[in-house]
């Protein structure tokens, strides 16, 4: 069983061989359109815009979506250093405990793990 950096450098192994025998444009075009159909679909599902039109909306879709990426992940960042306080209902010999500081999480500030 690989460890998870080991099973990463293997895999970057394989992804460099790859892109050392075939072009890279070549072997994602596939993957690249799908993603690329998402935005097309999502502006123009019954394809009754012009192709100008719905080419620049698909286009203003994309950045949308890759700003909203950029906003989660800088949430998540700063998510890192905000902590909330939560009484805990527990007490000691000396008295009851006061507070416990933990980690505040939104569910907004969580992403999803990457497919491998």
């Amino acid at each position: 069983m690989l460890s998870p950096k080991e099973a990463s450098l293997r895999a970057r192994i394989g992804a460099f061989a790859q892109h050392a025998k075939h072009d890279p444009r070549q072997t994602t075009v596939a993957a690249r359109t799908a993603f690329d159909q998402r935005f097309i679909q999502q502006v123009d599902p019954n394809g009754e815009l012009a192709p100008e039109e719905r080419a620049r909306r698909a286009d203003a879709a994309r950045r949308q979506y890759f700003t909203a990426l950029a906003f989660r992940r800088a949430r998540k960042r700063s998510a890192a250093v905000r902590f909330e306080v939560v009484a805990t209902q527990e007490s000691t010999a000396a008295g009851p405990i006061a507070a416990v500081l933990v980690p505040e999480v939104d569910s907004r500030d969580v992403e999803p793990a990457p497919a491998v």
